[in-house]
């Protein structure tokens, strides 16, 4: 179906008043479980990535059947209760109410617009209709030109070596063990195994409350998204809590590099573990009645974390094991043969020791993986080393040992440690634009790149390669577009303000919940998407915007690109802007009365 085509479909049902046919009878509970998405929804949906979404051709069977379906008994206008929320979440209810030749009051009418709407929905969505999404694509939140770039950056840890989950697993229990042995925390916690699943990167916690939630760009807490160990923190509490209001003041999360005084936010991968544990432990006091001080348990928390890092224990394992902790080392091998084939000039500086780096590069790309690299820099002690101006570069000799030279420039071959920026950009002249550098920690990889020095800044997120998957399902498809769908009935119908009209709404609201939750939960059942939170991009995804120029799930995405290919960020519609685009015909809004003429523009 052509896109005039739907907009002239979408506009007459739209524009249409009182003079409707026969309402559309609602089929059966199973068949008016739409759950949906548009192609081309723009960055306007619930708990999806920024780009657009995409479909399996393959529907799951029992999901989607047209709402016109089959004929209902004329008393059959209420619905019955169905569980909602949870992993296991089975749909929104079905509904079915009596048809006339025309509507006979304001409620027919009501209905009589959504089996409309869900009828058109379920019509422009065809198998297989979004086929744009790519795990393996770049997306760009500016213009960068990589004909431009002639200097490639990389941080190590999550950049050039991707780790397995496995990692995660050891971290969390030796970090627990830590906390047994070294902090005498009770026995019984060791019995808690590491949950995978449990808790998602950007996440927020609130210090002197114990609490795990998720905010979104505008500091408001996510409703169903707070918990407090292992379980959730029904709504009415957190406003309570939070002085009734879900918003977290900026005094609170104020520090630029997410560790404000009270709040906390968990930006780099290897705090997955760390949330778990904070978790847990919570849980445990809970559980077993024991009073303590969730400010000392976290401060242990985190102590106990960073002794798995400073004591070694997570670069030993992964050394005595590269093949079970590293993925995908042949794609860094390529990705770094193309850019030196191309001329490109090369640099590390990672907060890794040399002795683990060297081990895993030899592992990924060979004996002599130095002469890629134009600069080497080790444990840099990022953010530091972007900020301050006093820690001096120090050379490594051949066995790892510091030398006492004055460095007065930075040569191919050799190892460096520590060091600034300042010096680095005075000893190299490397500046500006023509300078890429690639992390996977916002704050401190990317941040200060792009704020003070206006280097081209690349986001590695791993995790938008499950992300994608799930845009690509058509469940999430179906779920997505239907929630718009819902939502524009309800902005576009709420002139209706007599009793029964209002009741109505009530149902829809109600549906509208039932669809956030359920798209929520095909991404994580306790904290949904990492981009999204309802409507609203997260916190985290509003500074993946900010301080990335591109992102992508793993370096060897540059492997699908021309060395010259310009990345374009798509032109998503600011509010004033909304009625011209195709989301807006596909949930119901009127604010641009002529939707047939506008139908060329997309």
């Amino acid at each position: 179906m052509s896109i005039k085509t739907i907009c002239t479909v979408l506009s007459r049902a739209l524009r249409s008043s009182g003079n409707h046919g026969s309402p559309l009878v609602a089929g059966s509970a199973n068949g008016s479980r739409l759950s949906s998405t548009c192609g081309s929804c723009g960055g306007k949906g619930e708990e999806e990535t920024e780009q657009s979404c995409s479909s399996d051709p393959e529907r799951p069977s029992g999901d989607v059947h047209s709402s016109c379906s089959e004929s209902a008994p004329a008393e059959a206008k209420t619905r019955p209760k169905k569980k909602v929320g949870g992993s296991g979440v089975g749909g929104v209810r079905g509904r079915s109410f009596t048809s006339t030749a025309a509507p006979i009051d304001q409620v027919s009418y009501l209905w009589s617009r959504y089996n409309d709407m869900k009828r058109l929905v379920h019509e422009l969505i065809p198998p297989g209709a979004c086929k744009i999404l790519n795990a393996s694509a770049i997306y760009a939140n500016n213009e960068v030109s990589l004909g431009e770039v002639d200097i490639y950056g990389f941080d190590y840890d999550y950049t050039l070596a991707l780790y397995s989950n496995a990692l995660n697993t050891m971290i969390y229990n030796k970090a627990k063990d830590f906390l047994i042995e070294h902090f005498k925390y009770p026995v019984d916690i060791r019995k808690y195994d590491y949950i995978p699943s449990f808790a998602t990167r950007g996440l927020h916690y609130d210090i002197q409350k114990g609490l795990l939630m998720k905010i979104d760009a505008f500091h408001y807490i996510e409703p169903g998204t707070v918990y407090r160990g292992l379980n959730p923190v029904p709504d009415e509490e957190v406003l309570e809590l939070f002085g009734g209001t879900f918003h977290i003041p900026l005094s609170m999360d104020s520090g630029f590099y997410g560790k404000g005084p009270k709040v906390k936010q968990f930006m780099d991968i290897f705090s997955i573990p760390e949330m778990t544990l904070l978790a847990v432990a919570n849980d445990f006091f809970i559980t077993n009645d024991i009073d303590y001080d969730p400010v000392h348990l976290f401060k242990d928390v985190s102590e106990a974390i960073g002794m798995v890092h400073l004591k070694g224990y997570m670069y030993k394992w992964i050394m005595q094991d590269l093949d079970k902790y590293i993925l995908r080392g042949e794609e860094t091998e390529a990705v770094l043969h193309r850019l030196v084939s191309q001329k490109k000039k090369l640099f590390l500086i990672t907060n890794s020791p040399f002795s683990f780096v060297d081990k895993g590069m030899k592992h990924m790309v060979g004996k002599d993986w130095r002469d890629f690299f134009d600069v080497v820099i080790v444990q840099a002690d990022k953010p530091h080393f972007f900020t301050d101006c006093i820690k001096p570069f120090r050379r490594l000799d051949t066995n790892g040992d510091l030398r006492w030279e004055k460095i007065k420039n930075l040569e191919k071959g050799q190892i460096y440690k520590q060091g600034n920026l300042v010096d680095f950009l005075r000893l190299t002249g490397w500046r500006g634009s023509k300078v890429l550098y690639f992390g996977d920690h916002l704050y401190s990889d990317l941040a200060d790149l792009t704020l003070r020095h206006g280097w081209r800044t690349g986001a590695i997120v791993p995790e938008l390669e499950q992300e994608t998957k799930v845009v690509c399902t058509d469940r999430y498809a179906l779920n997505l577009t239907w929630l718009q769908a819902v939502t524009g009935l309800l902005e576009q119908l709420q002139t209706h303000q007599d009793l029964e009209s209002k009741r109505v709404f009530q149902e829809w609201q109600k549906e509208r919940e039932e669809l956030r939750i359920m798209t929520k939960n095909l991404f994580n059942p306790q904290f949904g998407s990492i981009f999204r939170t309802c409507h609203n991009p997260t916190y985290f995804s509003r500074r993946l915007c900010r301080f990335s120029d591109i992102y992508m799930a793993s370096l060897s995405c540059l492997l699908n690109y021309d060395p010259t290919y310009t990345f374009y960020p798509r032109r998503t519609p600011l509010q004033h802007e909304a009625p011209l685009w195709m989301d807006q015909l596909c949930t119901g809004c009127r604010k641009t009365p002529f939707l047939e003429e506008m139908s060329h523009i997309r």
